[in-house]
């Protein structure tokens, strides 16, 4: 099997029925035949051989991005602009996707950042709850200290089995220098995953509070990745 197939295998057997705490719902995206249609079509396109590649893990898929097309931090629309796949749902914009794009670019395009590099997520499935207002909103798997106890084992499996797939271990990537770093550290100190985990802003975080900074970032984001 490529490397393609299997993250395509991965994610098509997707699946959560442990007790979830009171008022938070699962997202898995791999459950519509649409997402598995796309995302086949983008991991074919971009993975289709036996390169290794160094992991990159997001905290778990949001809504507008990943949650429509399962392919972290790409929304609709920079699946149609940027990877040119065909797409026919809702077109939604993810601010992190953006970031994320202009990032891949200034790397050197799509097809040298995916040959290198795999992002999926801590937790590959999603979590959303209803708000004071009653919209629905995302939900990080660290919000809640009875999400993290309920996810943790899953976690584990789930980097375990990203390594099997072909990823290098001396150095895995995480987005978020805050929860998701301290978590993941904690889980690699135990289980010793990978050597080092390089932690990087959060492409949410710099595109709420720091966008005016946002070639900062990038530049940063460049140098870390430089260094494998």
């Amino acid at each position: 099997m490529t490397f393609a197939e299997r993250v395509i295998d991965f994610n098509n057997h997707l699946h959560f029925d442990k007790k979830l705490p009171d008022g938070i719902g699962v997202m898995n995206p791999f459950i519509n035949p649409s997402v598995r249609e796309v995302s086949g079509v983008f991991y074919r396109k971009y993975y289709n051989d036996d390169k290794q590649r160094h992991l990159i893990l997001g905290i778990n898929p949001g809504r507008f991005g990943a949650g429509l097309t399962g392919i972290s931090f790409t929304d609709p629309k920079r699946l149609k602009s940027e990877c040119h796949i065909p797409y026919t749902g809702p077109e939604t914009h993810e601010p992190s996707s953006v970031f994320i794009y202009e990032m891949i670019n200034a790397y050197g395009g799509l097809e040298k950042f995916y040959s290198k590099f795999y992002i999926h997520s801590a937790f590959p499935l999603g979590f959303v709850k209803i708000d004071a207002k009653g919209k629905e909103v995302n939900y990080n798997y660290y919000d809640s200290p009875k999400l993290i106890a309920a996810v943790q084992d899953d976690i584990v499996h789930n980097i375990k089995t990203q390594i099997a797939m072909g990823v290098a271990t001396d150095v895995c990537f995480c987005f978020g220098t805050g929860q998701n770093k301290k978590f993941l550290d904690k889980l690699n100190q135990k289980h010793q995953f990978f050597g080092n985990i390089i932690a990087l802003e959060h492409p949410r975080f710099i595109m709420q509070y720091k966008s005016k900074s946002k070639q900062e970032y990038i530049n940063k984001y460049l140098k870390a990745f430089a260094g494998v």
